[in-house]
C-alpha cells in the first residue's frame, strides 16, 4: 500500500460519520432557529456530495450521504411548515419548497458538469430563502440567543460551502465567480467565528468547540492562499470536522437559557 492509500486509509477511519436524518422535534424558537438554520447547510451539503459523486470519489460514501440528506431537508421542511403560526415565515417555506420540487428531481439524475452549474444556481436560489426563513424565526425569538443561534447556524453552511466550491473547481467547473464567492465565505467565517468567541454566555464547552473549529478553518486559509490542488477527500473530511463540532455548538447555544 502506498502512502497515498494509507492517507486516505487513515481519513477515512477518523471520518466522523453523523447523522441528520434523526427525528426531530421542534420544541420551541430556538429549536426552530437551529434546525431552519441546518436547511441552509443542507442546500451546500448536496451540492458537495452531488459533485463528489460526479467526480467518482467514494470517500464518505457522497452517494448515501446525498439521498440521506436530500429526505432530511423535505422533513425538516414540513416540520417547520407545521410549528410556525408566522405568516411570513410560512409563505418563505412554501417559496423553499416550491424551489425544492425542481432541485429533488434534478438531484436523483446521474451527475455532469453541464447539470452541476444549472443545479448550483438552483440550490444558491433554495439557500437564499432558506437564509431568509431562518432569519425570520430568529426574529421571533426577539432575544439575543436568536441571533446567536442564527450565525453559529450559519457556520455550518459556511463549512459546506467553502467546500462544495472548492469540489467543483476540482472537479473541472469553471466559475468566474469562483474567487468573489470563496473569498466571501471565507471572510463571514472569520468574522462571524470571532464574534461568536467572545459572546459572553459561552459555556467552557462551547468555547472548546469553538476552538477547534478555528484550527480546522486555518486548512481552508492556507488553502485558498496556495496555487496547489488538494485533494478532495481531504477537503471532504476538514469540512465535515467543522460541521461536526458547529453542529454540536449551535445545539448548545439553542439549550441555553438565555435572553
Amino acid at each position: 500500500m502506498n502512502n497515498f492509500n494509507k492517507i486516505l486509509q487513515i481519513l477515512l477511519l477518523s471520518t466522523f460519520m453523523f447523522s441528520f436524518a434523526s427525528a426531530v422535534e421542534i420544541r420551541n424558537l430556538s429549536v426552530a432557529v437551529d434546525v431552519a438554520g441546518k436547511q441552509r447547510m443542507f442546500t451546500q451539503r448536496m451540492l458537495k456530495d452531488y459533485a463528489m459523486v460526479g467526480m467518482g470519489n467514494t470517500f464518505g460514501k457522497p452517494k448515501d450521504d446525498l439521498t440521506e440528506i436530500m429526505a432530511s431537508f423535505e422533513e425538516h421542511m414540513n416540520l417547520l411548515s407545521q410549528f410556525t403560526a408566522d405568516e411570513a415565515t410560512k409563505k418563505s417555506l412554501k417559496d423553499a419548497k416550491a424551489l425544492w420540487e425542481p432541485i429533488k428531481e434534478k438531484l436523483t439524475i446521474e451527475p455532469t458538469k453541464e447539470s452541476a452549474k444549472v443545479l448550483q444556481n438552483d440550490l444558491e436560489a433554495l439557500l437564499k430563502v432558506a437564509d431568509n426563513s431562518t432569519k425570520l424565526f430568529a426574529k421571533q425569538t426577539g432575544k439575543q440567543s436568536g441571533k446567536i443561534i442564527n450565525m453559529a447556524g450559519r457556520q455550518r453552511m459556511l463549512s459546506q460551502r467553502m467546500a462544495s466550491l472548492y469540489m467543483l473547481k476540482v472537479w473541472g467547473l469553471d466559475d468566474p465567480q469562483f474567487t468573489k464567492k470563496m473569498s466571501s465565505a471565507m471572510e463571514l467565517f472569520k468574522t462571524s467565528l470571532q464574534t461568536l468567541t467572545k459572546y459572553e454566555k459561552n459555556t467552557d464547552e462551547i468555547s472548546a468547540l469553538l476552538k477547534k473549529v478555528k484550527r480546522s478553518f486555518m486548512f481552508f486559509e492556507i488553502m485558498n492562499r496556495s496555487k496547489s490542488k488538494f485533494i478532495p477527500s481531504l477537503i471532504y473530511k476538514k469540512s465535515n470536522d467543522i460541521l461536526k463540532d458547529m453542529n454540536s455548538a449551535t445545539g448548545l447555544y439553542a439549550a441555553l437559557k438565555t435572553n
